[in-house]
């Protein structure tokens, strides 16, 4: 792969070829990407979105926007850094216009959105989506789709419906947000269609990175930035973007050290383990006598916290830089974290917030009637919409259908694109929303 094209400023639908040198330095097209996101509505809903605890009463556990942001801030540091160095190693970037700020700007940008797909209530909600097709009541529909068409619903993916929201579309509007294709590059974690599942130990293979109704799309980023081919002919895989290493870096190193912050300061993790496990991996930087003379509990963690994504920022950018050319040949295999010198100390965190704070009675609570809510959700707005193209839509089902927002009404000939449409409008609601369409639709008046 080769960074010239993987710095790609194309949108879809361009005609003319953007160049950097001829770029407004104002407002860099990476930059247009950012404000894009920022002002989207599939942005703003993760604001009442779960992180780690759902429907938290508190001021200060995450939501998934505020763990967008914080992951955007970080990649924004992972690309300028290694940006920096790429510039060096290959000087005629900068003869192209290239700077080091363009990789922190593409970073950021991906990062922002990295969540912007992920349906209410957690990677619960992706999982209560796809037991709804795989074991409850959407079991039906299996003999009308494809293998893979199926595979996506069953296996219902939030990195996937993120790109089906950056690209799709609909109402007037034409490709969605028109993001640079470096940015949509830099997004896809795994570069790959639903099947096969799992096929190899390969990172790309982890998940899958695109739906079926957005292979086309998702195909022509691919070929504009040249991103290496995995595997081609019926089932399709690709590399990763290089620069998709550090979003999914800043991502790890986020939600390692932030939601076990999040579980210190809720009271589901005494700080003395904070102290312990934390200190393998600020050791040599961190001032004792700084860190106890501060009064509140959750200042000591914030002093552990900023001091741990730092640590962890530096290694991943060394590790980046050490693995770049295997990188560009398709030949890295792992997560950057997975190859740093801390793996050991990032795993014990993530043991201790897996017990404590994911399995924890209250979250579990909460996902339980998350399961129950985005069930019946999907049985049925999915009803009323099938009984309505086939013309046997009830009463009801017509007012069911007065409540999808218009840019959903659509009636596809296609039974996978009507089903994907529904479970692309669950998955934008929030946590509340969903809540409260859920009682609208259980006959609660509110």
């Amino acid at each position: 792969m080769k960074w010239e094209q993987l710095l790609s400023l194309k949108r879809a639908g361009d005609t003319v070829e953007r160049k950097r040198k001829e770029q407004d330095e104002i407002r860099l097209g990476f930059e247009v990407d950012f404000d894009r996101i920022v002002f989207s509505s599939a942005f703003r809903s993760m604001q009442d979105k779960t992180q780690v605890i759902p429907l938290s009463q508190t001021d200060f556990v995450h939501t998934r926007l505020t763990h967008s942001m914080e992951v955007s801030v970080v990649g924004r540091s992972l690309g300028r850094m290694v940006g920096k160095e790429l510039l060096i190693k290959h000087p005629h970037l900068k003869e192209l216009g290239y700077t080091f700020n363009d990789f922190g700007a593409i970073v950021a940008a991906a990062a922002l959105s990295h969540d912007i797909g992920n349906p209410p209530f957690g990677h619960s909600g992706e999982k209560s989506i796809g037991e709804y097709f795989n074991s409850g009541k959407g079991r039906v529909f299996q003999s009308d789709l494809t293998d893979k068409e199926w595979q996506d619903l069953i296996d219902f993916e939030g990195n996937a419906n993120g790109f089906k929201i950056l690209t799709q579309d609909g109402g007037g509007i034409k490709d969605g947000l028109r993001l640079s294709y470096a940015t949509l590059g830099a997004f896809m974690k795994y570069p790959k269609e639903s099947l096969p599942k799992k096929s190899t130990r390969h990172i790309v293979d982890k998940k899958f990175g695109y739906f079926q109704s957005e292979k086309e799309k998702f195909l022509d980023v691919a070929s504009s930035l040249g991103l290496k081919e995995m595997r081609s002919g019926e089932n399709i895989a690709h590399h990763r973007h290089p620069l998709t290493f550090l979003v999914e870096a800043a991502d790890d190193i986020c939600y390692t050290v932030i939601d076990f912050e999040d579980g210190i300061n809720l009271g589901l993790i005494d700080e003395e383990f904070a102290l312990e496990n934390m200190i393998r991996v600020v050791e040599g930087k961190m001032d004792i006598k700084k860190y106890h003379s501060l009064k509140f509990k959750k200042d000591r963690v914030s002093y552990l916290r900023a001091l741990a994504i730092s640590t962890l920022i530096q290694e991943a950018v060394v590790v980046f830089m050490e693995n770049e050319t295997a990188i560009l040949n398709g030949e890295f295999a792992y997560s950057l974290l997975d190859k740093c010198k801390y793996k050991a100390q990032i795993d014990d965190i993530i043991s201790l917030s897996i017990a404590k704070i994911y399995h924890s009675r209250s979250v579990i609570e909460k996902e339980v009637a998350g399961y129950k809510i985005i069930a019946d959700l999907l049985d049925v707005f999915i009803g009323a919409v099938n009984n309505t193209y086939l013309g046997k839509d009830s009463n009801y089902d017509r007012l069911v259908m007065q409540l999808l927002p218009h840019e959903y009404q659509g009636l596809s000939e296609s039974k996978y694109q009507r089903i994907m449409n529904i479970c692309s409008y669950i998955a934008s609601m929030s946590d509340s929303f969903a809540i409260l369409t859920h009682k609208k639709i259980s006959g609660v008046i509110v």
